[in-house]
């Protein structure tokens, strides 16, 4: 089903400039960029873009605020970061518009990552004022040993473009909770939400310069993670850039934690309940953000002796889900990112076909009539994939899956680990000792057993093997921004 795009991203008042020690900052030195709504392929805004000269302001504002962050009780900055949760809380709706305006994402899911920002702050106000240090014995000696977990006082945090609220939520929350100021970096893609957190936090209470915002390209990308005075990086993104980020991070040594990309794998087994998950995995995988998001379950293994009973409501599920209006609140699948992602991904199609990796039953094709001016690809499902052809092997981040018949449990594991990442993976299955046993065999940070993706802040989560090393979630996620250090101290005096 389809609609017609009837909202203008240029209805709307979207924040453009940089937003530095609480001020905002045009007239950059990385220039402007004109930015496309995916929607309609059409500009909607202007936007500054962040340059060397505007990292190193953002680096001195942010070392005067953490100064003065860390010299709060630690009752106060849990109350601010509980500012932050009310303010993203009674601003969801037009965070859930702008991040709709960032990169197409239909609103009955773009008003979800506010709230699971508001979550992280909540949750990780609460570790403030306790999130304590530790004392142990010292062999042979009556020393006080301790150990503290301090902050690294300035870090940078490089946010994709297709979630970042949902950086705001499981990295920016914790760098605070752990004492440091951010130096938050959005794609030039998706500048608007990130923009209006930062003016959030200021209204909030937070010093200003805690958080700075500067969307920037590899340029600003690069200043921030060679500066001297920036020291830790998280990066969320892709592998290739993952690459580069590590490199450049090697001029001073900056530690690097990434959460990247991911091929995850779902196995549903023949004793699962078919209907759910048939719903389940479309959304999770070709249907939900338009399948491009790092948790996407590209690799849908079925067992034999379900295959054609899965395939049947797996296809009617993808099919029914409504195409359009990312604005429109009925819509489920809205546009890809850009022109050159809907190029990429009909390059993947394309390829499939011509490779014969598998059948192609469903989608393949870019939605014309009303839809045509915007980024708008049909789901696309291929059957009785090679799990080591191209598509089943290289992340395609759009509207792409592969199914692959399996015949017991061993081979499910098998084909599920037969990848460079290991992000997440996805069981259906009615057996408690399966799930259990299978979920300690998958290669994989996150195992989600008869459900589909779902962050919550109490759990680290993170990739395996090639999609990443750091975790986001837990006390895992607040030590990611700390350092450890140990006192000791003699007493034999």
């Amino acid at each position: 089903m389809t609609s017609t795009v009837q909202s203008l991203a240029a209805t709307d008042n979207v924040p453009t400039g940089l937003f530095i020690g609480g001020d905002w900052v045009t007239g950059s030195s990385g220039g402007t960029l004109e930015h496309i709504f995916p929607g309609t392929g059409s500009p909607n805004a202007t936007i500054e873009i962040a340059g060397e000269a505007e990292v190193d302001r953002a680096v001195e504002s942010a070392w005067e605020a953490h100064r003065e962050w860390i010299s709060y009780t630690p009752e106060h900055r849990r109350d601010l970061l509980l500012n932050v949760a009310d303010a993203l809380r009674d601003d969801a709706e037009r965070l859930g518009r702008l991040n709709t305006h960032d990169f197409g994402v239909p609103t009955m899911m773009s008003a979800a990552h506010a709230g699971l920002a508001e979550k992280f702050f909540r949750y990780y106000a609460g570790y403030v004022d306790k999130a304590n240090g530790s004392s142990t014995p010292v062999a042979d000696k009556f020393d006080v040993n301790l150990i503290e977990h301090e902050p690294y006082g300035v870090v940078g945090i490089i946010a994709p473009w297709n979630g970042p609220l949902v950086v705001v939520g499981l990295n920016v929350a914790p760098a605070l909770a752990a004492g440091n100021a951010v130096i938050l970096k959005p794609s030039e893609i998706s500048p608007f939400t990130p923009l209006r957190f930062g003016e959030l936090c200021v209204q909030a209470g937070l010093p200003v310069g805690l958080v700075n915002v500067l969307p920037s390209g590899p340029e600003g990308g690069e200043a921030l993670v060679r500066h001297p005075g920036v020291k830790k990086i998280h990066f969320t993104g892709g592998g290739s850039t993952a690459q580069k980020i590590i490199t450049a991070a090697a001029h001073n040594l900056t530690p690097v934690a990434t959460e990247l990309g991911g091929k995850s794998a779902a196995l549903i087994f023949d004793d699962a309940n078919l209907d759910v998950a048939a719903v389940t995995m479309s959304f999770q995988g070709p249907v939900g953000q338009s399948g491009q998001s790092c948790a996407c379950s590209s690799r849908i293994f079925v067992q034999n002796t379900v295959y054609d009973a899965f395939m049947e409501r797996f296809i009617g599920a993808v099919e029914s889900a409504k195409i359009g209006d990312p604005f429109d609140p009925s819509t489920i699948v809205g546009p890809v990112v850009s022109q050159a992602a809907t190029n990429r991904i009909l390059g993947v199609i394309d390829r499939a076909v011509d490779e014969k990796a598998g059948e192609l039953v469903t989608g393949g094709k870019r939605l014309g009539g009303d839809l045509a001016s915007g980024y708008y690809l049909e789901p696309t499902v291929f059957s009785r994939v090679d799990n080591k052809s191209a598509l089943a092997q290289i992340e395609t981040f759009g509207p792409v899956v592969s199914v692959i018949p399996f015949a017991d449990e061993a081979e499910a594991i098998a084909l599920a680990n037969d990848s460079v990442y290991g992000l997440n993976a996805f069981i259906q299955t009615q057996n408690v000792g399966r799930a259990h046993r299978v979920a300690r065999k998958l290669e994989a940070g996150s195992v989600w057993v008869n459900r589909h993706s779902d962050l919550g802040p109490q759990s680290p989560y993170g990739g395996y093997k090639q999609s990443g090393a750091g975790r986001a979630g837990g006390i895992e996620g607040l030590h990611e921004f700390q350092q450890v250090k140990t006192i000791r101290i003699g007493m034999d005096f």
